[in-house]
Order: structure tokens, then sequence, then C-alpha cells
């Protein structure tokens, strides 16, 4: 019999973070042969010394185990760390975390963590249970509409040509091919995302800037004039909303451009940048070595300057009642994804908080973190994004990696394993809105992940090489993607699409996953699976806060259920090469069939490769 299990609700009550002042229930199971005659928690909240909690005998289980058990609650937020320790006839035991949430006599273990967050934490309801679709701005859709204001730099290209890659044909300059996408395209395709049932709109940066990816922003206050036009950004907000859609932006603000106003170093703005002047009113910004030509940059790409979030003066102008958030959520934008938030200073995103909720509290702040967030150490200090003064969600690349690399891999331990811990870490608030993606603009696309040689280590050349999946590949790569999507949308979270994932897109790393959108070359099979799954979503409340729980898990083949007051649902993916029985209880005797295997005698038959996804309603 398990000693602990911090994933078992029969060990520990609450399998999440806990609020402020909110109890959680703590039991451990102790074999009688240990001769426990006292067990305590010894807890820590990280930065402070030990405490210890005395637990109470409370009853036999069976004849050979007994139960200890206290009730736990903390006064203040941040992360606690805990085993338990008992005094025997033969000297002191303890009991720690040996993996997977397990706890065992393990003097050399682990220690469990718990998360506490402030019990006035809220996040948006609007984007529970739905649906966020990622675009890359100069390659989603071109209206046609003239450009105005466009440097003659700028290398314009013909819609869906393969994105330059090799040096020889960016002329010195990087990233300065552009397609012509723009808002009014986006706009245009407004009622194609609705038929996804898509809810929300992630843009990346679309200020203007002087690379394609618009990740080295020249002027926080502009569009980008390839993009279009602030009247052009209102409309597209506004035409959105018709369609229940929200939109959020992408803010750059660890770094600007080289070539920006801020900066100058070109004199292509008429300010005094930086680099032009010391009495600039941006040179405080920057952290110079020896000026004008040595400066701190973005991971030592000279092109991007790092700034000094701390800085006063930047803070005001960012964050301040005038600044740039306020300033583009009272246009129409519903929230911030916040790139690199694990390089932005605690006292920065402090001020972001406040800045976004004093303008509209139903804002989202969603941070870029590639970690669990809840544990994050970045610079020598532990992060706090979590615990209720900073961000709302983060992007879910935890989930990302667990989803892709059990279709691929088909270990369903590592699964559970992978989804648990985040549950277990994550005040449930955020649970509900994390950003469940399964490739982005950083990563290669999800369909070559899956059906694709590996890319890491390799260069552009070899990239480009493998950039196409042969037609074997791609058709097995269509039928894995249906199955990574089915547990995308059904994991606590809102699931995530990359622009172009839908319709079967391909493509190796950046810039190869930034290619033009297929209109014309739809894979028709795939659309018409995401439009069911978004179909499912936006018909079945369970997905907005229901409960996870691991329902089977046998070597190749999971099962898994999401329950709320009103619904159950129950996912099952079976990998294996034979066929496997999931049995279910009577209660499943009346339940309907939304995807898949229907149930036969209260079990799901599923052959190799198969799924089903059912529902009973209470």
């Amino acid at each position: 019999m398990t000693v602990f299990n911090s994933r078992k609700t029969e060990y520990k009550d609450k399998i999440r973070a806990i609020a402020t002042n909110e109890k959680v229930k703590l039991r451990i199971v102790v074999p009688r042969s240990v001769s426990c005659h006292g067990a305590q928690l010894c807890i820590t909240k990280e930065g402070e010394p030990p405490a210890y909690y005395s637990m109470f005998w409370a009853g036999m289980c069976g004849d050979s185990h007994e139960y200890w058990e206290l009730h736990f609650s903390a006064t203040t937020s941040g992360l606690y760390f805990y085993h338990f320790e008992l005094e025997t006839d033969w000297g002191k035991s303890f009991i720690r975390n040996v993996g997977r949430g397990i706890g065992d006599f393990a003097p050399d273990g682990g220690d469990f963590q718990q998360t506490v967050y402030d019990d006035e934490f809220t996040t948006p309801d609007w984007l529970k249970g739905g649906i966020i679709y990622q675009i890359f701005p100069d390659r989603f859709s071109f209206s046609g509409a003239a450009k105005n204001g466009v440097r003659e730099s700028r290398v314009l290209r013909k819609w869906g040509e393969e994105p330059f890659w090799k040096e020889e044909q960016m002329n010195g300059i990087w990233n300065n091919d552009y397609f012509c996408g723009d808002l009014k395209g986006i706009e245009q395709k407004l009622p194609y995302l609705a038929d996804l049932s898509v809810s929300c709109i992630y843009l990346n940066p679309i200020f203007e800037a002087n690379s394609n990816h618009r990740y080295d922003t020249a002027d926080y206050e502009k569009i980008d004039p390839l993009l279009g036009t602030y009247e052009d950004f209102v409309r597209l907000c506004k035409e959105a909303k018709k369609y229940n859609i929200r939109i959020i932006l992408d803010g750059v603000f660890s770094h600007t451009g080289i070539d920006s106003k801020y900066f100058n170093k070109f004199s292509n703005y008429d300010t005094v940048g930086a680099y032009n002047s010391k009495d600039s009113e941006y040179f405080e910004w920057y952290k110079f070595t020896e000026y004008p030509d040595e400066y701190k940059s973005w991971w030592g790409i000279r092109l991007l300057p790092e700034v000094i979030e701390e800085n006063e003066s930047y803070r005001e102008y960012i964050c301040g009642e005038k600044g740039i958030l306020r300033k583009w959520l009272r246009t129409g934008a519903a929230g911030w994804r916040l790139d690199v938030a694990d390089e932005l200073p605690d006292v920065f995103l402090d001020d972001v908080r406040k800045a976004v909720k004093a303008e509209n509290k139903n804002a989202l702040i969603l941070g870029e973190v590639w970690e669990d967030a809840t544990n994050k150490e970045a610079y020598g200090e532990r992060r706090r994004y979590l615990l209720g003064d900073q961000l709302d969600s983060v992007m879910n690349y935890p989930f990302c990696d667990t989803v892709l690399n059990f279709i691929k891999f088909q270990n369903a331990d590592a699964f559970f394993d992978g989804v648990m811990s985040i549950i277990e870490n994550y005040p449930p608030q955020v649970l509900n809105i994390l950003m469940n993606h399964i490739g982005t603009h950083d990563t290669e696309r999800a369909i070559t992940r899956l059906a694709g040689p590996d890319p890491e280590g390799y260069g552009r050349q070899w990239q480009h090489e493998h950039n196409r999946l042969s037609d074997y590949d791609y058709l097995k790569g269509i039928s894995m993607m249906k199955l990574a999507t089915l547990i995308q949308f059904t994991l606590p979270g809102v699931p995530s699409i990359y622009y172009g994932d839908e319709i079967g897109m391909q493509g190796m790393k950046d810039p190869f996953n930034r290619a033009c959108m297929d209109w014309d070359n739809k894979n028709e099979e795939l659309l018409k699976w995401y439009r069911r799954l978004g179909e499912i979503r936006h018909g079945t409340d369970v997905f907005k806060n229901g409960d996870f729980k691991e329902y089977f898990c046998s070597h190749k083949t999971i099962a898994y259920s999401r329950e709320n007051e009103k619904s159950e649902v129950i996912v099952a993916i079976n990998l294996d090469e034979e066929m496997i029985t999931v049995s279910l209880s009577d209660e499943w005797s009346n339940c309907y069939t939304l995807l898949g295997n229907s149930p036969v005698n209260n079990a799901l038959y599923l052959e190799p490769y198969r799924y089903s996804l059912i529902i009973r309603y209470k």
C-alpha cells in the first residue's frame, strides 16, 4: 500500500494549489510494522526556517496499516515544500517524494510542493472553455489593400513563396522579407475563425518594427505600416467582438529594436535616441557599457538592445496611466501576452498587473514561460508569476511536450505524470485558462514534430531539405494530429491553434514554421476535425472548469475524465498494437458518444490507434 500520494484525494483532498487561509487535508498510511508513535508534517516556506506540525492518529486502515492526518493552511502566499517525519521504535523515519507524487520511506528523496496563492487572486472568466488562435500577422491573410509609409528597403514577396532562409537571400538584413499580411486581411477571415469556434486571437507583434517578426519594436505607439493603421486595429477589434472574439496583443518589453525611435542607431527616426546622445530622454533606459557602441543586448543579438525594466521612466512609459499597456486596451485589445516574461523583473510585472487591471479588470495577462511557472527560477530568484500579483496565465509548454511525446513515443505513465505535475502545482483559476498550444512561431509545426525527423542540432540547410514530409508520413501525421488535438482540446486549460495547423501546414523551425497561410491547399479532413472539436468545446460546459482525473493507464493507452456538477466526459486513446478494453461503471450506461468508439456492455473496446470521447449528464 502506498504511504502517501500527493495526486490522490485519499491522501490529499485538494490536488492543486490552495489559497491563503484555505485548509488542505493531508493523510499518510503507515504500516503497523513501523511502530510509529508520533508523526509530523515538516513544511518549509521558501526562504524561511522549517515548521513542524503534529499529525493525529486517525484509525486503522485494514489490519496492517494506520492513518495519520492533519489539516494545513498558510496565511501568506508563496511556495511551500513538505515531507513527513515519523518517530518509531528504531528512531526517526522520513517520508519523501520519490517521483510522480508518490511518498515513500526515502531519507534522500525530495520534498513535495504546495503552492499557496493570494485568496483575492482572480483571472478573467471569458477565456474559460474557449479557443485561442495564434496569428503571425505578416503571413496569415493579405487583404490586397495598398501599403503606405513603407520603407523601400523592405523586400515585398509574392504570397505563398518560401520565406528567405539563406544569408545571401537577405543581403545582410535578416528577417527583411514581407508577404504583406495585414489587419484587414485578418478581419476578412473572422467568419473562418468563428467557424472554428475561436474566442480569442493572439497576435504576434503588430507595432512598427523593422523585421518581419516585429520583436524589434521601433514604436510602441504605432501600428506597423505594412499591417495597416490605428483605425484598422480599432475596426478589427469591433468586428471581432461581433463574433464573440477578443484580441490580445504581444508586448515585447525586455528590449527594443536598434532601429527604433528609442535607440535610433541609424538616425531613421526624428527623435534623439539613446544612441544619439546621452541627453536623450531614452538614454537611461539602456545598458551601455562603453558609449555608444557597446551595450547589453537580448541574448547577445546586437539588433535588440536590452532595456532596464526597473527604470522609473521606462515603467511609466509602459505601465503608467497614459502608458502603452492602457493605451491599447482602451483602443479595443482584451489583454497582453508578455514576451519572455521570465526575463522581466518582479517590479515591472507588478506594475504591469496594476496598470492592466486598473484599465480593465477582465483583461488578460499571459506570460511566455517555457517551464513550470510556479517554481521557475530566473536570474537567481524564485519567480512569483502565479501567486496573484503578476500573471493570469502562461503559455503551457509542459502540456505541449506531454501531449506530443505521448502521441509520438506512447508512454502512458509519462503522460499522466506530465499532466498531473501542472494540475498539482497551479492555482485552479490559472489552470482553467492556460494557453495549451502544441506549437507556436518558436517551434517546428506540430505535424512536423510528430511525423518528421527531429531538427535539434541541425541548421537551416538541413531543415530546408527535410521541411516537407513524404506522402506516407504526411498521412500518418494527419492521424497523429487528430489524436494530439483530441487531447489538447479536452485537457484543463484553453487549446491554442497556431495558424495553419488546422489545415495541415508543415514546417521546421523559424522561418519554415512561419510560411504564408495556404488558403488554397487545406487538408479538409483535418479542418473538419478541428471544427468538430470546436463545436464540442463550445457546447460542453465541463471544459470550462471540470476536474481532471486519471481513469485508465496501461502502457500505451490512456483514459481520463473531466467532471463538474453538470456532466462528465471520458477521453480514451489506445496507441497499443492490440485491442484494449476500458471498463466503465454502471453510471455510463446512458452516455452519449461525441467522437470515436461507443461503449458496448459498459466498456470501451479500442482497436489499435482508436479513440473515444463520451459524455454523461447528471
